[in-house]
């Protein structure tokens, strides 16, 4: 048995081995049984140019704990994986990469041969990050991968189009769009990176027409060239008696109305707003509620067009700064004070975002919301945590039209044809060459593209075979589960809710897990840009997968973000190493192992009943917080069973009786509860379990199934052993032991010293007769030679605890050098006593108060409670032996 296992785990040889294995047997493979139960999730679809970030670690982790889990319980289970197309952002890399390599931008190529160009990209990058998320133990059913733009998901987005579009649900109008002047096309919210900057408000005075004018403060004087009006609050008194006079509009020199609307929040600026439709969206909705027509100023480039009178042709930036000399030359310019303001840009290029007036495509929303607002009220979708369901049903019930149109190559093309002879606009599901109503072959398509959202939106059912009505749809569908990140609630949890209630009149999931966000050690948000990221593959590579997944999963249902921590990831391959040598330590153990040894009760000693019940409590709280979703109770209820209950007691008690008569029962039960162990592990940690159950079985253990991956789940009905009294009476022995290393670790004991005597006084009977049964326990794990119960004389010179009405004494003469001690206390409480007197004067000194910051102050008083803390106990100490 020597030999069973290295000395060390090799995570990376390991690793390597068993994902071959459980791919080669196609454990991953999902199978459409009908009537079976069943679990699904469809991966979140990284973007096609990403690489493996925290954010997809910890979901996969996440993902993978369920998928792990459902198919241990014989569940027919399905894990789902694929790649979004990625519109802008697989575009940008491309263009970026001819431009270095050829010298050329799409325009010079045409765009038949930029897509193939494309498409030559995404075959050989585009599936990275799968091959990533293999590395992390990831057990998706590979041979269903799906990708955005797959022909049959084509025809699902051009099914969807074109029923909405038929529906009247999607229609083509002019609205403001959140615009990337370098790009040159819309982007999604999420596409928009909000930057808090210093910037400037500027106080323009606007001439009244027969009155005395306003004063409005802006952050962007260069967009009042396209003002239509001047908002004010109805109730604020101070502007009452101005509203429907007018004023003039400088540098523009024309006469604009002066209107009332309640959105003007009186509070900020001047309380008076500049009203420019084609460059706000909240003025583009108060022009339209007060029919006032939008004056565009800019290019899509970010130029100044000729609505812009002498400043045509300047760039965004210069126009501001000509705007702003020109108002200090004629007098306008009243006051420019400093303002903290977000900018949004292109997460792709970091251009300035424009909200810009534009004739785009749209989806109405409000009827396909309300549909996912009663589903989420009735709790047939559920967010976990909970906390997100106001915030999400908040959303749909303000949702603004979508804006599904993008000016891009690359992506889903609109299925919509223009007829130059009869002006129809016509939406199909195979592409025209004449057109339907006059048969007029003057026809172009539209060359825009849908929003990488649209087709995304589809991904939980268009994955399975949607629209045709594939044996996976009829069997998978709805999906169990879906997990996502809280940025992305709106722009695409919504959405796939929306889709498949109206498509399908399903819902895409149950419940929702919305998963922590990792934050690098400051508190901010990772980014690969700015330096601030973690490569999970680092973590992966030096830590090993296990330990990685451990973690992730531990916090990533935890309800909160959280900063990374290598020293928790230490922490977690600490955990690893402690199950490989515990479980090498049962394997070294293991000669004339008998695994058709019977349990026989009478056999059972205390810290054997102990421990079979105490797997059985763990077996109820993993499944109870299983199902909860609560991975942070699953993980650490494990961490402790195996580190302080399996290794810490039951192995180190069990070394003596491997030498006995008991040799048998010991073995067996401690590969039964190993073997217990890893199954509930596995989910978390499949490498390093896999592996040791391997070993297990070759030791003897007898198992039905091949591999871990596929062996039975541990449900608590299976454990038929419980003892509530002999857990009782196991954990009060334990107790003694702890108090016992408490006062030797107290008084500097050294750890080779053994006592001569431990005396234990307790006027229950029963409790005496459990310490009884349990003394050579706790003189083994104490270092004691000698238990005394209840002594008529109490030691001198003795050290004591007391837990609940049992006293512990332990004699320290033969220990420590009692005089040596008195003098070192002594010394200690002198030191803590300067430092307690420098913190007083330091707290007492009204200059160092009033000089300090407040966090210093407070950590000054905390330092001077712990001084008081340390010497009060050092006194304590010191009583003891001068009483």
């Amino acid at each position: 048995m020597t030999n069973i296992i290295d000395s060390k785990y090799n995570h990376k040889e390991i690793e390597q081995k068993w994902n071959k294995i459980w791919q080669h047997n196609n454990y991953f493979k999902a199978e459409a049984t009908p009537g079976k139960p069943y679990f699904s999730i469809a991966l979140p679809p990284p973007n096609v140019t990403g690489s493996l970030h925290m954010g997809h670690a910890v979901n996969a982790a996440i993902q993978d704990t369920l998928i792990r889990w459902n198919r241990m319980k014989g569940i027919s289970v399905l894990w789902l994986p694929g790649t979004d197309h990625a519109g802008i952002a697989t575009q940008f890399v491309v263009e970026k990469k001819i431009k270095k390599e050829e010298g050329k931008s799409r325009h010079d190529l045409g765009r038949e041969e930029f897509i193939k160009r494309v498409w030559e990209w995404k075959n050989e990058y585009g599936n990275t990050i799968i091959e990533q998320l293999k590395r992390l133990g990831a057990s998706a059913d590979y041979s269903r991968l799906r990708f955005t733009m797959d022909e049959s998901y084509c025809k699902a987005v051009r099914k969807t189009f074109h029923e909405w579009f038929t529906r009247g649900l999607i229609y083509r109008g002019l609205r403001s769009v959140n615009w990337c002047t370098r790009c040159l096309t819309t982007l999604s919210d999420l596409e928009v990176e909000h930057e808090t900057t210093l910037s400037k408000l500027y106080h323009i005075h606007y001439p009244g027409v027969d009155n005395e004018g306003v004063i409005v403060a802006t952050t962007r004087p260069e967009t009042m060239l396209g003002d239509v009006a001047v908002a004010v609050n109805p109730e604020d008194s101070r502007y009452k008696h101005l509203i429907g006079k007018k004023v003039i509009l400088p540098l523009v020199n024309k006469e604009i109305p002066i209107i009332a609307d309640e959105y003007v929040d009186k509070e900020f600026g001047t309380g008076s707003l500049k009203i420019t439709p084609a460059h706000d969206p909240n003025d583009f909705e108060i022009g339209n509620r007060h029919n006032l027509e939008p004056v565009n100023v800019f290019n899509p480039d970010g130029t100044i067009n000729e609505n812009g009178i002498k400043y045509q042709g300047l760039t965004i930036l210069q126009a501001k700064e000509a705007v702003i000399k020109d108002l200090q030359e004629q007098g306008l310019l009243k006051k420019i004070e400093d303002y903290e303001n977000a900018i949004g840009h292109c997460y792709r290029c970091n251009s300035p975002i424009e909200p810009y007036l534009s004739t785009q495509w749209f989806v109405k929303m409000k009827d396909l919301a309300q549909k996912v607002i009663e589903r989420t009220k009735n709790k047939e979708i559920q967010f976990i945590p909970e906390r997100w369901t106001p915030l999400f049903i908040n959303w749909l019930e303000n949702v603004r039209d979508w804006c599904i149109s993008r000016q891009l190559w690359w992506g889903h093309q609109i299925p919509v044809w223009y007829c130059n002879s009869c002006n129809q606009i016509s939406s199909s599901m195979d592409d025209l060459t004449l057109c339907p109503n006059c048969q007029s072959n003057d026809i172009k398509r539209d060359e825009d593209v849908l929003d990488t959202w649209f087709s995304s939106a589809l991904w939980p059912f268009a994955t399975l075979g949607w629209p045709d009505n594939t044996p996976e749809l009829e069997h998978f569908y709805p999906t169990s589960v879906l997990s996502t990140a809280s940025e992305i609630i709106n722009l695409w949890v919504a959405r796939m809710a929306f889709s498949s209630l109206d498509l399908l009149n399903k819902i895409p999931f149950s419940h929702v897990l919305i998963h922590a966000t990792i934050l690098n050690k400051e508190g901010q948000r990772m980014s690969k840009s700015k330096g601030t990221g973690v490569d999970p593959l680092d973590i992966i590579n030096q830590y090993g997968a296990d330990s990685s997944r451990f973690w992730l999963s531990s916090v990533g249902m935890s309800g909160q973000d959280v900063k990374f921590s290598e020293e928790k990831i230490i922490q977690s391959r600490n955990f690893t190493t402690k199950i490989w040598n515990a479980s090498r330590l049962i394997f070294l153990n293991l000669d004339g192992f008998n695994p058709d040894y019977k349990l026989e009760d009478q056999n059972l000693t205390l810290i054997d009943k102990w421990i079979l019940s105490r797997l059985k409590e763990l077996v109820q709280v993993v499944n109870t917080s299983m199902e909860k979703y609560n991975f942070t109770e699953t993980a650490r209820s494990i961490y402790e069973f195996f580190w302080d209950d399996f290794c810490d007691w039951y192995l180190e008690i069990a070394k003596p009786r491997l030498q006995t008569e008991e040799k048998n029962l010991v073995q067996y039960l401690s590969t039964f509860v190993l073997d217990k162990v890893l199954r509930l592990i596995h989910p978390f940690m499949p490498f390093i379990s896999e592996e040791l159950w391997e070993n297990l079985k070759n030791c003897g253990l007898k198992a039905k199934e091949p591999h871990l991956i596929v062996a039975k789940w541990v449900q608590a009905e299976d454990l038929i052993y419980y003892d509530e009294k002999a857990k009782d009476d196991m954990n009060l022995i334990i107790n003694i032991i702890r108090a016992i290393r408490n006062l030797r670790s107290e008084f500097s004991v050294p750890a080779a010293k053994i006592a001569d005597n431990v005396f234990i006084v307790s006027q229950d009977e029963h409790k005496r007769d459990i310490l009884k049964q349990g003394e050579k326990y706790i003189l083994n794990l104490s270092r004691v030679n000698k238990l005394s119960l209840n002594p008529s004389v109490r030691p001198v010179s003795s050290v004591t605890s007391v837990i609940g009405d049992v006293e512990v004494i332990l004699p320290v003469d033969d220990l420590i050098d009692i005089e040596k001690e008195k003098v070192r206390i002594s010394k200690e409480i002198e030191k803590v006593t300067l430092q307690q007197e420098r913190l007083i004067k330091q707290l007492n000194n009204t200059d160092f108060i009033a000089k300090a910051s407040k966090e210093i102050v407070i950590k000054t008083g905390k330092q001077l409670e712990e001084t008081e803390a340390q010497k009060l106990l050092l006194q304590k100490r010191l009583d003891l032996f001068t009483s």
